[in-house]
């Protein structure tokens, strides 16, 4: 398989693990409605966010979305669009990195590029995901006229990259038949059976890969014997083919007289649903207009500078997820994921870094929740509100530069960063208790913040004789690891009780 190398790649290899581990604190003036819901605004940089996130979501998100600074070398108000390549590379690879860790083993990840990196982008997609996990490079027409003013081609559409978490579990959602698809059935023999088409009665198969379907075919019209070309035989065998023709499946043309028999498929009998095409085009999904006009209305004073449309974003929800399920975008710009996501049912998680995470953003999805919303898919989905969003910045490190824990961490907190360390699962509960769970048939404790009721300095934090016979469900384990800040029993005493003790902060590891 091919491998990139730019300048620098090493430390672009290395950078998600080497980048700051930080918690999310909540802002809570700029949280909106239901304070109970699950959606997560985040403003900092998605690098740290991703990281942040990773203790709590890993395997949870089942669609990813992002739309990175496209380095065109162009002027935006948000980004620095302007990177060197190999910037670029170093800037996008830790963080598909730590995407692909968030995504469920039945997720998928879609990511809108232009020619400039597109290429390079799935080599390197290619390398973290696995090229047997590659779904697609669909093709998005962003623009419905071309650009007079184009030096060579006019650059109508963008690329977009998809992969899957594990290509075997993915199964994409189907889109509905629209009437344009229908327009091909007609009745012209007024079958009581309704409206049908017909279908090709031959197949791409040669007379000697299969002799059973070479066989002559009476026209009951005019008597006349027809056999198939040797090389496009007949689709149906003998047996098949007498079914057909009792059940009046088969169509000779208007006259009967043709040369040619025709398989009548009603639209009854078809699947109400159709495959996804590779080719988007601005008809179905919107453009990049329709998505200016969208922010224009929201925020006609300072609107964001490269949107996109919510129908597109409604596409690919739809294709990727289910109503609950989980959505992500980590270059979130003017918030079209998430508004999209809450207006379809879905849960979602955006980060932004820029300022405008808060001034247009918190309007747009304050204005989504409450109803007051009417741009976009609103109206197809009948959306009417609902629901709201929290709001974080990213806080405090939990490791100071020489990789000791920070003191000002809570037990909630440790517990999640020790349980993924772990067992590289989310721990999706709020811990208090020293048991944290078990996994692979080991059970995980945490002596720390006093867990056990002892708020002195190191009470309970302290793996004892008494701490141990405290602990819960102790004896039902045959294999046990326990955090703390030290332990006065003795290795002996350890190995008998099949305790494997780690000691806080030198054994905790980073992410």
């Amino acid at each position: 398989m091919p491998i990139l190398n730019w300048l620098n790649k090493d430390d672009a290899i290395t950078t998600s693990k080497k980048c700051t581990y930080r918690l999310l604190e909540e802002v809570p003036e700029l949280s909106y409605a239901d304070a109970d819901n699950e959606n997560l605004l985040i403003q900092g940089d998605n690098l740290e966010a991703l990281k942040a996130l990773i203790p709590h979501y890993a395997g949870k998100v089942k669609c990813i979305f992002i739309d990175p600074p496209y380095n065109t070398k162009s002027a935006f108000d948000y980004y620095d669009d302007n990177l060197e390549h190999s910037k670029w590379l170093s800037m996008i690879y830790p963080r598909i990195e730590l995407l692909r860790e968030l995504l469920s083993e039945d997720g998928s990840l879609w990511i809108t590029i232009d020619d400039n990196e597109a290429h390079y982008l799935k080599v390197i997609c290619d390398e973290i995901f696995g090229r047997a996990n590659f779904i697609s490079n669909s093709v998005w027409q962003k623009k419905y006229a071309p650009s007079n003013d184009a030096k060579t081609l006019s650059e109508d559409h963008d690329h977009i990259l998809v992969y899957a978490k594990n290509k075997k579990s993915w199964v994409p959602n189907r889109l509905k038949r629209n009437e344009e698809s229908n327009k091909a059935y007609k009745n012209p023999d007024n079958d009581p059976r309704g409206l049908w088409q017909s279908d090709n009665y031959k197949c791409n198969k040669n007379s000697e890969e299969r002799p059973n379907l070479y066989y002559p075919i009476i026209n009951p019209n005019t008597g006349e014997e027809i056999w198939p070309s040797k090389t496009a035989v007949w689709r149906y065998n003998r047996e098949t083919h007498l079914v057909h023709q009792k059940e009046g499946l088969i169509w000779w043309g208007k006259d009967g007289k043709n040369n040619t028999p025709r398989f009548k498929r009603f639209l009854s009998t078809i699947d109400n649903t159709s495959s996804h095409q590779s080719i988007w085009l601005w008809q179905d999904v919107g453009h990049n207009q329709d998505a200016k006009r969208e922010v224009l209305k929201l925020n006609p004073d300072t609107p964001f500078s490269t949107p996109k449309p919510e129908k597109l974003l409604e596409r690919i929800i739809h294709i990727a997820t289910h109503k609950g399920d989980l959505v992500l975008d980590s270059f979130a710009g003017s918030g079209t994921t998430g508004a999209t996501a809450q207006k379809m049912g879905r849960q979602w998680i955006m980060v932004e870094i820029g300022d405008h995470a808060r001034s247009h953003i918190v309007p747009r999805l304050r204005k989504v929740s409450d109803g007051n919303d009417s741009i976009g898919i609103t109206e197809t989905c009948q959306w009417q509100g609902g629901s709201g969003f929290r709001f974080y910045k990213l806080g405090e490190a939990v490791f100071d530069e020489y990789g000791c824990l920070n003191t000002d961490i809570k037990f909630p907190t440790l517990a999640s960063h020790i349980w993924y360390l772990e067992t590289k699962t989310p721990l999706g509960i709020t811990a208090d208790t020293p048991l944290l769970g078990v996994h692979n048939d080991t059970a995980y404790y945490l002596l720390y913040n006093g867990i056990l009721g002892d708020r002195r300095p190191a009470g309970g934090n302290v793996l004892t004789s008494k701490v141990l016979n405290n602990l819960p469900d102790i004896d039902k384990h045959e294999r046990i690891v326990i955090y703390g800040e030290s332990s006065r029993l003795g290795e002996a005493r350890l190995k008998q009780a099949n305790i494997t003790f780690k000691q806080i902060p030198y054994d905790v590891g980073t992410l």
